[in-house]
């Protein structure tokens, strides 16, 4: 099991997968960080620079 921070606070989510980690951080996400999930001029390939971005942060933990 890893334990990461948000990549936007402190907050801290706990997965045994990249996947895993993603899901337990989607409530804190959509509460805390609303205006971001939302934003509409992210792109598709903002999103997948975001999960890249993350994963790698994942693996390295």
């Amino acid at each position: 099991m890893k334990t990461l921070k948000c990549d936007l606070c402190d907050h801290e989510a706990q997965g045994e997968t990249f996947e895993d980690w993603m899901n337990a951080l989607k409530p804190h996400y959509g509460a805390a960080h609303a205006d971001v999930m939302q934003d509409s001029s992210k792109t598709q390939a903002d999103m997948e620079n975001w999960m890249a971005d993350n994963k790698a942060r994942f693996d390295a933990a």
